[in-house]
C-alpha cells in the first residue's frame, strides 16, 4: 500500500479552505438573503454580543451523520449552529447561535449535541449560557435523533 505524504503547508491550506467554507454558513446567497430580511447572521449576532476578538469557536467542523431522506452527502457547515465561548464586559460566557442559512437553523443530532456540550462547559465554569435561537425547529429527516442530543446527560467533572 502506497503512503501519501501531505506536507504541513498542504495541511494548513486545506484547513484554511475548510474554515472559509464553514464561515459562509449556507452560502453567500443565503447570508445575503438573511441580511436583506433585516436579520443578522449567526456569526454577526455573536460578534455584536461579545467583546471584540474574544470568541473561541468549538465544533466548527462538526458534520451530521444522517443518511436517510436525502441527507447522505449533504453539507451543513457547523451543522447549523455556532458554539463556543467569549466574554461580555470581560466576563466569560458560553453561547450557541443557530444559523438559519444552514437548513433553516434546524436542530439535528450533532447540532443538539454541540449545544448540550457547550451548556455543560457553562455549567462546569459557572458562567452564563446564552442561546441565540433562529431555527425552523427539529430536522425532521433525522427523526427523534434530531433532538436526542439535548437530552444526553453527562456530569460535569
Amino acid at each position: 500500500m502506497a503512503t501519501i505524504s501531505i506536507s504541513m503547508q498542504q495541511k494548513v491550506e486545506e484547513l484554511k479552505k475548510r474554515t472559509s467554507e464553514v464561515m459562509l454558513g449556507g452560502g453567500a446567497d443565503k447570508l445575503e438573503k438573511q441580511r436583506q430580511s433585516g436579520k443578522l447572521t449567526a456569526r454577526e449576532r455573536i460578534d455584536a454580543f461579545i467583546d471584540p476578538d474574544s470568541f473561541e469557536e468549538t465544533g466548527m467542523f462538526a458534520e451530521h451523520r444522517a443518511v436517510l431522506f436525502g441527507m447522505q452527502g449533504k453539507k451543513m457547515p457547523a451543522d447549523g449552529v455556532i458554539t463556543g465561548a467569549g466574554s461580555v464586559g470581560g466576563r466569560l460566557v458560553h453561547l450557541a447561535s443557530q444559523d438559519f442559512t444552514v437548513s433553516g437553523g434546524s436542530a439535528g443530532e450533532v447540532h443538539s449535541i454541540k449545544v448540550a456540550e457547550i451548556m455543560m462547559q457553562s455549567l462546569k465554569t459557572g458562567s452564563p449560557f446564552v442561546f441565540i435561537n433562529d431555527s425552523g425547529g427539529a430536522r425532521v429527516q433525522e427523526g427523534i435523533d434530531s433532538l436526542s442530543g439535548y437530552g444526553r446527560s453527562s456530569t460535569p467533572t
